[in-house]
């Protein structure tokens, strides 16, 4: 039955290989049930609250990317569109995090109308397909980059923007123990190497002090979702505010989305001979129904997560991934203190090698053509240096235009991309 209803075979994968992926995933993203309600409740939310309202948001939106869309990606909480929330719309622009939690629910139902009408997948179509395989390579360069950072081996440097970091401390020492065994085992072609790389690394920080051993009990209720839950403030909605913090929220989302359904899909060879993901439309309402159930739990803006890529390394093609994902979330509603005990520097190792792993498509890039390489390049510089996957695909493609139009190549470029150009500029303005 599950390998009916998951197509295993056609995708030439199994259940084990499914499920060491899901695993996989989960481990490179289960710091979101530690990271994002600390985040938030620096707005004043109850931080207890929001680690049920991120655990039930991501178990439900990757549920429906399992069981609709069936593709091997999770969802939970973005990270950048939780401190946009929590640090702009609330601490920098004085609003109420009612504002803001009303905010992110009104762009789910933004989202849900787009997708309906398949304006989303639209998008997604567009974007030519050397961008496609640019936007791979692009978010290879920016997990990697996460990684160093969340190990410590790259450090905020006033000088210079960014700087090696101290490579004595003990973070940076797990990290790189822990990215050095996984290399070995990914030579040997060992099984879960990067699995194997996160648990290896979290017990050698033990002794270090990098790895704390949680205290108490390991076994919890959940905390309740009361304080926060269905608290919108609709009084504001037809503000000037409420309209670019909502614009911001939809550029954001829409592009940090398609960036990550496109590169993985690309990398692991999923698009069809057009370019296209499969069931991007499925894939997109996952996106859209997360972030709507998320705003009513009380918690940021839900989206598809760029670690799905350390799952997809490992071999996970199909919704039975991202099922396993929305299973380890449940168990970690009642679990919360052994997976939130397993640092950055552990996590490091794999999102580092899952940069390697997503730099292969940029191989089927024409780097002779100036009008497709210098846009792809871009893409891929842009979103390590900017942080943002949204902000890379916005200089490629506004260039990828531009260059077209320049030199006359007017019939590569189709008139949604038309329409996305002037959307980017004009968001420059905004």
């Amino acid at each position: 039955m599950i390998n009916r209803f998951f197509k295993l075979e056609e995708n030439n994968t199994t259940v084990k290989t499914e499920l060491l992926a899901g695993i996989t995933t989960f481990m490179t993203m289960a710091y979101i049930l530690a990271v994002n309600p600390g985040i938030l409740s620096a707005t004043g939310m109850d931080k207890n609250a929001l680690f049920t309202a991120t655990a039930v948001s991501s178990i439900i939106a990757t549920l429906v990317m399992a069981l609709v869309a069936r593709l091997p990606f999770a969802l939970a909480p973005g990270m950048g569109l939780n401190a946009f929330f929590a640090f702009t719309v609330v601490l920098g622009m004085g609003y109420s995090w009612q504002f803001a939690l009303t905010a992110v629910f009104l762009e789910g139902i933004i989202f849900l109308i787009l997708t309906a009408f398949n304006i989303r997948e639209l998008i997604v179509n567009a974007i030519p397909l050397s961008m496609k395989h640019a936007v791979s390579a692009g978010i290879g360069l920016f997990i990697a980059f996460i990684g160093f950072q969340n190990a410590g081996v790259i450090v905020n440097n006033d000088a210079v923007l960014v700087g090696l970091g101290d490579m004595g401390s003990p973070s940076v020492l797990v990290a790189l123990f822990g990215i050095l065994l996984t290399g070995v085992l990914l030579a040997l072609k060992v099984k879960g190497a990067l699995l194997i790389g996160i648990f290896a690394a979290t017990v050698a920080g033990i002794p270090f002090g990098v790895t704390h051993l949680p205290e108490g009990h390991l076994v919890d209720v959940p905390p309740s979702v009361s304080p926060i839950f269905w608290r919108m403030d609709f009084s504001q909605v037809f503000s000037l505010d409420m309209l670019i913090v909502l614009f911001t929220f939809l550029f954001v989302d829409m592009f940090d989305t398609v960036g990550t359904l496109v590169g993985v899909s690309s990398k692991a060879n999923m698009l069809d001979e057009e370019g296209r993901v499969p069931r991007v439309k499925q894939a997109l309402f996952a996106d859209a129904i997360g972030t709507t159930f998320g705003a009513v739990m009380g918690t940021s803006t839900v989206t598809t997560y760029v670690e799905s890529a350390s799952g997809v390394a490992e071999g996970g093609r199909t919704g039975l991934t991202s099922l396993t994902v929305a299973g380890l979330f449940l168990v970690a509603l009642f679990f919360a203190p052994l997976f939130t005990m397993i640092p950055g520097a552990a996590t490091a190792p794999a999102l580092v090698l899952v940069g390697l792993f997503m730099l292969s498509p940029i191989t089927k890039v024409d780097l002779e053509d100036f009008t497709e390489s210098i846009p792809a390049f871009l893409t891929i510089i842009m979103m390590p240096l900017a942080y943002s996957i949204a902000e890379g695909i916005v200089f490629g493609m506004l260039s990828y235009v531009l260059l077209k139009l320049l030199t006359g190549k007017f019939k590569d470029i189709s008139v949604v991309m038309y329409v996305l150009a002037a959307l980017f500029i004009l968001k420059f303005f905004i």
